[in-house]
């Protein structure tokens, strides 16, 4: 697999010839319903990489960010920028650090595809957490504001900010569940022991808490899906927004504490100055008023099975021969190691090497 470099997600690029678009068009549109909008219009795409196409709009001494559906035949449900304006506008009077939000536009006559304009906010995106030109004491406070920002999202009364409608209430792994066995059936290349053992086991297993749990939940909570103040270590933004919808958010919490079992297995994090998997825990439950977690394992298990059925249809693709990621053809083995670990958190004797 090529290694990760996160300097090619830094800083701007030139538009892309395939996600131009007519600028002028675009122009009008903002004139016409972005309030203070004014001067010409100059267009960069972020070169961080998204699913949504990411732009720096520029104009008078204004800059803006636009995030659009990308051109071409998409899935119907598949990148859902009405639903990440409509989480966000929500969200724009809580204590959830969040980009304020001007527009959205579902006319595909403007620039070919539905998008929003929403606040640039000036700060940095910490791309690797966990190594990177940072002290211990750096990294200690971008997972410590990470894991404030997600509790506080967590702890937001969804009726109340008008999110009722924005996801099915309870039931959240269950149905979870039903959507990625049937998708990792429908890939499947090969035999894989260890996702059968999950497709088994995690049914007859969740939590009882799952049937009523529900709040709003990102769906994709990683370090480097928030924005950092630029002088401070607090996040300023939570971004990508794409897979929000309500669930629960024990589910969300434990995506983001995946790494601790999987790169993070055996490595001296005081010296990195990442907090320990127990105290981080205990700081989210502080946070959100819980006494503890119980079946923690089975969360780890059922978010490490979610990925594997993803890297499963990347696999299945790469044999299609439709995958255009130039890491897919090492997702066939991915999907299994992550299986395997995922089984790991519910057997304990399989060995991880």
């Amino acid at each position: 697999m090529a290694e990760f470099n996160p300097e090619d997600n830094i800083g701007t690029i030139p538009v892309q010839e395939r996600h131009q678009f007519d600028v002028p068009k675009l122009q009008a549109f903002m004139e016409s319903e972005v309030e203070g909008f004014s001067g010409t219009l100059t267009v960069e795409e972020f070169a961080g990489g998204q699913s949504n196409p990411t732009y720096l709009l520029s104009a008078g001494e204004m800059q803006y960010v636009m995030r659009r559906k990308p051109p071409g035949v998409l899935l119907k449900s598949a990148h859902a920028v009405d639903r990440e304006y409509k989480v966000m506008t929500a969200l724009q009077d809580t204590e959830v650090p969040t980009a304020k939000t001007y527009a959205l536009c579902t006319d595909d006559e403007v620039i070919g595809t539905w998008f929003y304009i929403m606040e640039y906010l000036d700060g940095r995106v910490i791309w690797d957490s966990t190594g990177g030109a940072y002290t211990p004491q750096e990294r200690g406070a971008f997972w410590d504001a990470a894991n404030d920002a997600l509790a506080k999202l967590h702890s937001v009364d969804y009726e109340a900010v008008g999110l009722s409608d924005f996801g099915k209430q309870g039931d959240y792994i269950a149905r979870q569940l039903k959507r990625w066995s049937e998708q990792y059936e429908y890939t499947k290349t090969e035999d894989n022991p260890y996702m059968d053992n999950l497709i088994d086991y995690l049914p007859k297993n969740i939590p009882e808490e799952d049937k009523t749990s529900c709040s709003i939940v990102h769906g994709d909570p990683k370090i480097d899906n928030m924005m950092m103040h630029k002088d401070r270590n607090e996040v300023i933004g939570i971004l990508d927004w794409e897979l929000s919808t309500l669930g629960n958010p024990l589910s969300d919490f434990a995506y983001m504490c995946m790494r601790y079992r999987d790169s993070l297995r055996g490595v001296d994090l005081q010296e990195l100055g990442i907090p320990r998997e127990e105290d981080y825990i205990a700081a989210y439950c502080e946070r959100t008023g819980r006494s503890g977690i119980d079946h923690w394992d089975y969360y780890l298990a059922f978010n490490m099975f979610r990925l594997a059925a993803i890297l499963q249809g990347i696999a299945k693709r790469v044999q299609d021969g439709t995958a255009a990621s130039r890491n897919a053809e090492d997702a066939a083995s991915g999907a299994f190691d992550l299986s395997k670990l995922a089984w790991a958190q519910i057997d304990h004797s399989v060995k991880i090497d």
